[in-house]
Parts: structure tokens; sequence; C-alpha cells
């Protein structure tokens, strides 16, 4: 039906006959001639229907846009002052001498052949309209490139690609499980795998000592723009390799990718303990191209009558913390007003602020409505601390540890954002050295999973200190986004049940859910340890687009619904009866 895709005919010959075919993306009558620009995956080129072939060109008055035909025609240049720049074919044509209507086409919902502001919804909706626009196409056909450059980079390292179940156990890993009833164990559920981990670390545990793995993973969770229910990961895991090993092999991974597919060299990733992530920038996950830090004053506002300030400074709990904005002192009232009601998202109860005239003036060189409370030395600490500059604005946050360095933490990117301060670059790193766990409503619980390995190989310590525990845990982290997170896994058993013992797991609760593992412990399990990268979230910060639906074929709403099919749906009463369940839905009031 082709001898060519309309990007191929760059490399061949004028006065060629080729034939091609694709959707109608233009169609223009200028004097007697008509124009088709012809759209296919590989690219769109024009092809020229002239008068002279009255059937042919009677045929092309009638198309219109995302008809579906073929045409058979000649190659030939452009005159020089025709070619379009703006077209990776735009110094040919093709001459048509044949053209055949393989489909018509309705209005389509979506305009394809330019830019229109319409809803997420009605793109969703309408997905494989949207997918015809050459910018969709572009980002999934750069999805399959990097795919491609992994396995590649996989392979040639010896890893082994291995298929893991889909219909499995539920396990605890940080979010609610999808499950699947069974019709024939009823009463019975597999749940969709929020990840390959256990199955992974049997892989190690079978010899397999380099698996990997192209995965779908599936969480019923609350959505953000770089989150869906379900999603692909590159997953890997491999024996006889520490974090550092695992670290250093994973870095060259990325750094080939960037190269082969971006042409950007990413260099080194530096390594940052988890404690001063936090500190400096308010989040696990810093965005380096963001020069402002959090600076800690709360030592010098303990005798302030400031309250606001005094109180969460003598809390050993508190924090109080400022950030200084390089040209903020031009910040409307307004503007700091919204910023205030920004941080109030994440707890905070107001944004104080001083507004830098003339550092190292004390009370004079400043404005601010709490300036009166602090003395002219507090101020110029303050300042020079913060090294802020004439021009600049100091905001601040005063309350508990967790919501001063959470406002900020997120305040930082917002007002970066907001007054062009991001660099464009890229700024990778490792976020090391994680708490082995968290405490949350008195509970410990295990902050990556808990399979991950201590720093502390000796049991009776690790239940001794276990908040003071530090994991063999790592993240890697690109422009303030989580790309891949991974840790050496436990390979004892008595560490393992340590951990399971810290976390409140009881020894029959440990069996049900993870008896199989423990099981597998006892036959000599290797150290092992691995990582799994976020493909659609690498991809989306590698095109550049603002949320990992634009780099799925078909993706979920916000609401993890699907508007193309209608999913998820009511299933019939005959369905529900033969898996011997209910649906019970509340009466909304």
């Amino acid at each position: 039906m082709r001898s060519h895709y309309c990007g191929d005919l760059l490399n061949v010959s004028a006065g060629e006959n080729v034939k091609i075919a694709g959707w109608v993306h233009r169609r223009r009558d200028l004097g007697g001639l008509i124009f088709l620009q012809l759209r296919d995956r590989s690219g769109i080129v024009q092809v020229v229907i002239e008068p002279d072939q009255a059937e042919l060109f009677a045929q092309a008055e009638d198309l219109r846009s995302e008809f579906v035909v073929s045409i058979d025609g000649v190659v030939r240049e452009r005159p020089s002052d025709m070619i379009n720049k703006d077209m990776l074919t735009g110094a040919i044509e093709v001459l048509a001498s044949g053209l055949q209507v393989l489909n018509k086409s309705a209005p389509p919902a979506i305009l394809i052949d330019g830019h229109e502001d319409v809803s997420e919804e009605l793109r969703l909706k309408y997905r494989y309209l949207d997918l015809r626009r050459p910018e969709m196409q572009q980002k999934l056909l750069f999805r399959n490139k990097v795919v491609k450059k992994l396995r590649d980079f996989m392979e040639a390292e010896n890893f082994v690609d291995i298929e893991t179940p889909i219909l499995t156990k539920a396990t605890p890993e940080g979010a609610r499980d999808y499950l699947v009833p069974s019709r024939t164990n009823k009463g019975s559920f597999f749940a969709l795998p929020q990840s390959p981990q256990l199955f992974k670390q049997l892989l190690m545990m079978s010899g397999f000592d380099r698996y990997y793995q192209i995965v779908r993973c599936f969480r019923d969770e609350d959505l953000r723009a770089d989150r869906q229910p379900e999603f692909t990961q590159l997953d890997i895991e491999t024996s006889f390799m520490d974090e550092e090993s695992i670290m250093g092999m994973m870095e060259k991974m990325i750094r080939q990718l960037f190269v082969d597919c971006l042409e950007v060299e990413l260099g080194e990733f530096p390594r940052m303990p988890y404690a001063e992530a936090m500190q400096r920038f308010g989040s696990d996950k810093p965005d380096l191209r963001v020069a402002i830090e959090l600076v800690d004053v709360a030592d010098l506002l303990k005798e302030v009558e400031f309250k606001v300030f005094s109180s969460p400074a003598n809390d050993p709990k508190g924090r109080v913390a400022a950030i200084c904005v390089p040209g903020g002192a031009e910040l409307s009232r307004k503007n700091i007003d919204l910023y205030g009601e920004y941080v109030g998202r994440y707890g905070a109860k107001g944004l104080a602020w001083i507004k830098v005239k003339q550092a190292g003036a004390g009370v004079d060189g400043v404005q601010s409505p709490i300036a009166k409370f602090l003395s002219d030395d507090i101020i110029n600490q303050i300042v020079s601390r913060a090294h802020a500059k004439d021009g600049d604005i100091l905001l601040f946050g005063a309350d508990s540890e967790k919501v001063v360095t959470d406002a900020l933490g997120a305040l930082r990117l917002k007002v970066a954002a907001d007054l062009d301060l991001v660099e464009k670059s890229w700024k990778p790193l490792w976020v090391v050295d994680f708490p082995m766990f968290e405490e949350d409503g008195g509970h410990l619980h295990a902050l990556h999973h808990p399979f991950t390995a201590p720093k502390e190989s000796n049991a009776e310590k690790l239940k001794a200190a276990p908040t003071a525990t530090l994991s063999k845990a790592y993240d890697m982290v690109l422009n303030g986004c989580e790309v891949g997170g991974g840790s050496v896994r436990i390979h004892n058993q008595d560490i393992q049940a340590a951990v399971f013992d810290i976390l409140g797991i009881e020894k029959q609760e440990a069996e049900e859910k993870f008896g199989f593992l423990l099981e597998a412990l006892k036959y000599g399990c290797p150290p092992h340890g691995g990582i799994a990268f976020g493909l659609d979230r690498l991809v989306m910060l590698m095109v550049g687009a603002d949320s990992i639906r634009d780099v799925i074929a078909f993706p979920k709403t916000t609401t993890a619904s699907c508007p193309l099919t209608s999913a998820p749906s009511k299933v019939s009463a005959a369905q529900l009866t033969e898996l011997a369940i209910a649906s019970i839905v509340k009466n909304k009031e």
C-alpha cells in the first residue's frame, strides 16, 4: 500500500516514483493548484496536485482533514524560494499521479493540525485523535527510544529480562492495593502488584543474579500530575553488589541514556544525605536548579518578645527558618499574602517577611511589620546568615519542624518558578542515608519498605535504637523529581525478624503475609539489592512535559477514570453472584 513513510522521502532522489499513505493534515487550493500536507507517524510531506489531471484534481477537491489516503507520485525538489524550513521535508514535495481515498473522516472533535485549548477530559475521551497530533506522536516515539536504550544497556550488562506475576498477593507497599476477586476461590482475592519487589528478591535467591523488567505496576492512591493508578517502571535487582556499586552502574545507565537521546552530558551525581536535603531544601528530592535554601535562625530568636518566633525557637520539636529570595523586595503585599495562603496548605499559620533595603543597617535598613520586635543586632545577624543583599526579601516559617520544613520547601520552588529563578540545566543527585524508620502517631513505619537493609547489621543493636538507624537506601533525583529509588535488601533472617518486630508485625502476621519469603531466606540467600525507575516520570522530564499523562498512550484522569472507555464501570448482578461478592454503595447525603 506504500513504498515509503513520509519522513523517509528525505532520503529519496528527485525523480523517483513513490507511494505514500496517511492522513490529510491540511488542504489548500491556490491558483488552480491543490496542495496537501500528508501526515504519518514519521512526519509530514507536501503533495502537489496539478489541474491538467482533471480526474485526479476533482478527487482532491473533495478531500478534507483527516481523510485517509494513499498517493502515487514522483519526488521533486522545491524551488529555493518555496522551501519550508519549519518542516523536516520542507525542501521536497511529491507531484501526485494517483490518489485513492481509503477512508473518510467526520470533522474531528480535536484540532489535529494546530493548537487549541481543549480540556484534558476531551483530549482523553478522544485520545485516538489526540495521539494523531505530531507533538503527541513524537513524545511516544521518544518513549519507545528510551525503552530501547534502557533494554540495550541492561542486556549489555548481562541482566536477564524475566516476567513476574500480575495476579499476586496483597502486601504492604505504602499504598492501597487493587484487588481482583477470585471466581475459583470464592471469598479470596488477588492483588495487582504495586511492584515486583518480593518476586525479584526470590529471583536473586534462585540464582538469577541480574534481573530486569519493564513492568506495569498498580497503586490505588490519590493522583497528582506525576502519578497514575497504573504506571510503568524499569525494575532492577542484582546480587553480590553493594549500594555504591549499584548506584555507580545506574549513573552510567542514565548518563548514557541522556547522551544517546538528548545529546546531554549529565556528568557525575553528587551524594546528599537525607538529613541535609531536608535541612537545606525542605525536601527529600531537592531541586538543585533553585539556589534558594532554608536557613535556620531559631538560635537568634529564642529571647525575642515576638512569640510567633520565640515559642517554636524554644521548642525541641519546633523550627524557625527563612528563605532569601533574590530581588524579592519588589513583591507587592498582595503577592506576599498569596504566598501566605500557599504555605497554609502545609499547615503554616502565616508568613512573616522582611524586605532588605540596606543590609547591615539594622531596623532602619529593612521594611517589615515584625521589625519592631527585633533588635538591630538580631536583624543584622539574620540578614548576614541568609546572605541577603539589598533588594532581597526574607520569608520566614515558624512552627513545628515538619510544618516549617514542608512549607518552606514548597515555597522556595513556588517563588523560584514565579520569579524565573530556576536554572535552565539538568541537576541530578543521589539522596542517601535515609532513616530506617519514621514515627507517625506513636508507631514506627518503614520509610521505604520492610525489606530494606539497615546499616546496623546487629539485630539486638537495631532493636535497641531503631530511630537512630540509617538504611542502605538511595533515591536518584533529577530536577526535583525522584526518578528512581532502591536499596540493598535484607538477606539475613535475624535482621528481617528484627525489622518486623520493630514495626509491630507479629510472627503470625509475618508468616501470613511473607511466609514464602521468610522460608526462602533459609536456603542460602545471597546479598542483593536493586532499584526501580519510574519510566513515565523519566520520559516526562526528558521531553519537557508537564504531566506523565502526556507520555502515556491511554492514561487515566486525576479521578482514576478513563473517559475513552468509561472505565471503571458497573458489572452485572450475574457477574457479582458468580464471584460471590456484593456491591455496597452508600447513599450521598
